[in-house]
């Protein structure tokens, strides 16, 4: 749904992407991380047909970002993170504006504005004009925008950025249903936590070059090394432990626990288990030890000479 290669831009001297690649399948969410002044902006601005690329090419929809941009302009829900409200509107008359400028059925577009309004908590306030709304309530507004002409594709920037944890949290909901629905979503966020609940796909950008783009698993895995397990013990273990299985090492040994590095965990799990068993060790538990998303995130931007793991 979504592909890039070599896609660049220059202004002028300054190369603000560099090179990228990306290849988004539909119905999955590609998380763009990196710091401010990465490129994460501008390469959203060039997947829209907002800016042209100095160098490579990139498809939305099946639709080429420079030959055909107005049908990629058709096929796109876009949040950026400069809204463009009008102030003196109210939000019935600025959805109906776009619903024009769509060319949408408007008694349609109407009643899926509404609903929509509704949806994100803004049912009450549809006749207050936009220059009263709080900025979580414009921010919910200029979603509501990008999705009333039903989207197959969808690039949000920090679309929960002021916005109180209810309403986050509705916003996060309407990704995942959006996703089911077979949409694509390129989602730009600060927010590691959110990154880390919704991605697919995780790419991290810095100084315009993707650095790491893969799933979110093999991207700690990648960057963090061999997954951490623990084993939970009814008792005291005091015997010695079996030889372990290639790709598993011992960490620690506590009283009622012992901790692994395991690599390819998928492959070497059932047959440590089995060893562990017929050793005579006394399992409660075996689980993964969670590693956070921002551990990783400051890995990849901060060690040196870092190249794209995966595209």
């Amino acid at each position: 749904m979504i592909l890039a290669e070599d896609l660049t831009k220059h202004f002028d001297e300054f190369v603000a992407v560099n090179g990228i690649h990306l290849n988004v399948p539909t119905g999955q969410v590609l998380v763009i991380l990196g710091p401010n002044g990465a490129g994460k902006t501008t390469t959203v601005r060039m997947l829209t047909s907002v800016l042209v690329p100095t160098r490579g090419r990139a498809e939305v929809a099946g639709y080429d970002v420079v030959r055909q941009a107005d049908k990629v302009r058709a096929s796109v829900g876009v949040l950026t993170e400069h809204h463009g409200l009008y102030s003196r509107m109210n939000a019935v008359e600025y959805l109906d504006f776009f619903a024009n400028l769509y060319r949408l059925d408007l008694s349609k577009a109407r009643k899926r504005s509404l609903e929509l309004l509704d949806f994100f908590g803004l049912g009450n306030d549809t006749k207050r004009r936009m220059g009263e709304y709080s900025k979580g309530m414009r921010q919910k507004l200029a979603l509501v925008r990008a999705l009333l002409h039903e989207p197959p594709v969808l690039l949000l920037d920090e679309p929960t950025s002021a916005m109180d944890p209810e309403s986050a949290r509705t916003v996060r909901d309407a990704i995942r249903t959006l996703r089911s629905d077979h949409r694509t979503i390129i989602l730009c966020t600060h927010n590691l936590t959110e990154a880390e609940e919704l991605a697919d796909q995780v790419a991290i950008i810095r100084r315009g070059k993707i650095v790491f783009n893969d799933t979110l698993t093999m991207m700690k895995r990648r960057l963090l090394g061999p997954d951490e397990y623990e084993a939970v013990l009814s008792e005291p273990f005091g015997g010695d432990l079996p030889v372990l299985p290639e790709g598993v090492t011992l960490l620690h040994r506590h009283e009622n626990s012992l901790g692994f590095l395991i690599d390819a965990p998928d492959l070497r799990n059932p047959l440590l288990l089995q060893r562990l068993v017929e050793s005579g060790v006394r399992l409660v538990a075996f689980r993964e030890v969670p590693r956070s998303l921002e551990s990783a995130y400051l890995k990849a931007v901060t060690q040196p000479n870092s190249e794209a793991s995966h595209v």
